[in-house]
């Protein structure tokens, strides 16, 4: 891991673990901004999520809170751990969307102050978004499983063929050895 990397992950995940820490603790200043996105998205979420997944999503908006504050501390101490470092970026990529559009609704403040604040607040949590994206997909240097697949394959094929090649190349010496070995026999017998 680069000292970039090893510096880049735990601050890129403290604002999540202290955040989503103290969402556990008290999620009630949290519920008035966080109902209307609840209301909107708990119900389409549980028309759409498998019965044994739908049933297990609470019911109260403290609960939901609490809940996003959850995936918000696993998120970010895997990422700032580098344990399920891209899982964790994605969970929290995942979480940073339903908190964004319920604590930054700047397009329904009335006070253009306010609005102005909420909406740098939001482009805020938009740059975060992006860099949580872009350590969801960093692979350390390393070949991700797509590109692995697909060169594997090709290494494959090309085994294939030169196998094929030095199977052939066998088959005609053997056919020469054989055809020698068919005259000197021929020409024993004369």
């Amino acid at each position: 891991m680069t000292v970039v990397r090893a510096l880049a992950r735990p601050l890129l995940s403290v604002i999540f673990v202290v955040q989503g820490a103290n969402a556990i603790r008290n999620p009630e200043p949290l519920v008035p901004k966080a109902q209307p996105v609840t209301d909107r998205f708990v119900p389409m979420v549980k028309k759409v999520a498998p019965p044994a997944v739908s049933d297990r999503i609470p019911d109260t908006t403290a609960n939901l809170v609490r809940l996003n504050g959850a995936a918000q501390v696993l998120g970010g101490v895997a990422l700032a751990s580098g344990k399920g470092r891209r899982l964790g970026a994605s969970l929290l990529a995942a979480s940073l969307v339903p908190t964004t559009l319920a604590g930054h609704a700047f397009w329904q403040e009335k006070d253009k102050a306010v609005r102005n604040q909420q909406r740098i607040q939001f482009m805020k949590n938009l740059g975060l978004l992006g860099g949580l994206l872009l350590a969801a997909v960093d692979t350390e240097g390393k070949p991700g499983v797509a590109w692995r697949a697909t060169h594997g394959a090709k290494a494959a094929k090309r085994e294939t063929k030169r196998g094929a090649k030095a199977a052939k190349r066998e088959a005609k010496q053997f056919a020469r050895e054989a055809k020698q070995a068919a005259r000197l026999a021929k020409a024993e017998l004369s």
